[in-house]
């Protein structure tokens, strides 16, 4: 099986270089170092990045064969809450990053994880909300904990996708 050891660190344009696969995967998987999934080409493929690296939409990768493979964000089910105004947007951010929920900040807006019970308490907080299908970039620092209902472990994950 390929593996996938690094994220470039230079831009595509500086070198004009050849994509030669597309790794397709929503947030959470991104944003794990260990990984067992499969290429859109549907190649199995094993991520095997340095710990608490985070790929977003548009990183371009290196395989163990020497392909460069390009990262896209799946579209996933999200939340958007549209702000009124600045201050609403930021206290909302805030609020949301107090409870560690993973937060992306758009012009105006901002998108969570689709979660009926956050759903539910944006809803009681006075704001609305509305079901969006779109790539999720949250800000998210490299290298943060995250918790995805494991526990602490380092094992790996297997992921049919």
């Amino acid at each position: 099986m390929v593996e996938i050891k690094a994220r470039l660190k230079i831009a595509r344009s500086a070198y004009k270089l050849e994509v030669k696969g597309r790794l397709e995967l929503p947030f959470a998987l991104r944003r794990q170092s260990r990984l067992d999934t499969q290429l859109a080409s549907g190649e199995k493929v094993a991520l095997r990045l340095p710990a608490g690296e985070i790929l977003r939409g548009g990183d371009l990768v290196t395989a163990s064969d020497g392909r460069v493979i390009e990262v896209v964000a799946e579209p996933e089910k999200l939340l958007q809450v549209n702000c009124a105004s600045a201050a609403q947007l930021a206290r909302l951010a805030w609020q949301l990053g107090g409870e560690h929920v993973a937060v992306e900040v758009g012009e105006g807006f901002l998108r969570v994880a689709a979660d009926a019970a956050l759903a539910e308490k944006l809803k009681k907080s006075g704001v609305a909300t509305m079901e969006v299908e779109a790539p999720f970039e949250p800000e998210v620092e490299a290298g943060a904990p995250h918790d995805h209902g494991h526990g602490d472990h380092d094992h790996e994950h297997h992921h049919k996708h």
